[in-house]
């Protein structure tokens, strides 16, 4: 762990260091609270420090506020002064230091508060990583490990907004695996789950890195094409179509032919809001089922009579 020392008395932090060093961290040594709370609050900063309370340029209390203020990382910090007196350890920790070491100390108790800022920061970590799979388990897809409907759509109004704002088209496809049900039905949930996680991948990685792939529904797919007009979202589309039909999916001892069908809607073509979008998108994919599947079709430009298109049924049968 990286370790700050910042004192004004060099005998002190050498004695620090020392024992920062004996204990396998890596010592920052400081001797003035400016250059502290500069390297508490720089690239990389120190998980732990260790400051005097009185020093040159800022003292110990002001560059743990400092710290509080400007950080964006938790920094636990041990406040270390002759100064002893009930009303100091009350204003040390009004000034939200997290533990407080009377001069002068016994290394042995150095070492006591160091395993305690140790546990806290490690518990500190520990809910980090739960709070952050709790977000992802949110947005994603269990299966697929795309973002889910719900974060897909909010990543679509998000997109269609930054699009007005610039004047950019955008355009959104719904894919859809071919006869999907059919393979449910003949070959097992389990060999549909295992389809459904290789279409996806190959549809992400036929994609640019700043498009979007989403699990709609089932078997369907949202993806949005920022900066992308119909000629471009076609060529997209087109390589999503290609990344699962040029190559069968395998799944144990089958070797499974697999498409899909895509439906392709574009701002620049009279829709205005994320459910025209999808509307539109939707029927142009209920048009490429028709048209044999394998298939891209795209929605036609919308009047300003702006007639709403039929949706289909979320019940396609077998696809």
């Amino acid at each position: 762990m990286k370790v700050l020392v910042a004192d004004d008395d060099p005998v002190a932090r050498q004695t620090v260091y020392a024992t920062l060093t004996q204990l396998g961290h890596v010592a920052v040594l400081c001797s003035n609270g400016t250059a502290a709370l500069d390297a508490l609050t720089g690239a990389a900063p120190p998980q732990m420090a260790i400051l005097d309370w009185m020093m040159p340029g800022l003292d110990g209390l002001e560059v743990c506020r400092g710290i509080r203020t400007a950080s964006a990382s938790y920094v636990y910090i041990v406040l270390v002064s002759a100064r002893g007196t009930r009303a100091d350890v009350i204003e040390a920790f009004e000034g939200e230091v997290d533990d407080y070491l009377p001069k002068p100390f016994d290394l042995t108790e150095l070492r006591l508060r160091l395993r305690a800022g140790e546990r806290v920061l490690a518990m500190q970590e520990r809910l980090l990583n739960i709070q952050a799979a709790l977000s992802h388990q949110a947005r994603h897809d269990a299966l697929t490990g795309l973002l889910n409907r719900g974060a897909v759509l909010e990543q679509l109004e998000r997109e269609l907004n930054r699009a007005r704002r610039g004047g950019a088209p955008l355009s959104v496809m719904i894919a859809d695996v071919d006869r999907f049900k059919v393979i449910n039905d003949r070959y097992g949930h389990p060999v549909g789950d295992a389809v459904l996680r290789e279409a996806s991948q190959r549809m992400k990685s036929a994609l640019r890195s700043f498009d979007t792939i989403g699990r709609y529904g089932g078997e369907e797919y949202l993806i949005i094409a920022p900066h992308t007009d119909l000629v471009g979202g076609l060529a997209a589309a087109e390589r999503v179509r290609q990344a699962l039909a040029t190559k069968r999916i395998r799944v144990g001892d089958l070797d499974l032919v697999t498409t899909v069908s895509i439906g392709l809607a574009c701002s620049e073509r009279g829709l205005e809001t994320p459910g025209e979008l999808v509307d539109a998108a939707d029927a142009a994919l209920y048009r490429a089922k028709n048209a044999g599947r394998n298939v891209v079709s795209a929605a036609p430009f919308v009047s300003a009579t702006r007639l709403r298109m039929p949706r289909r049924s979320s019940l396609h049968g077998e696809h």
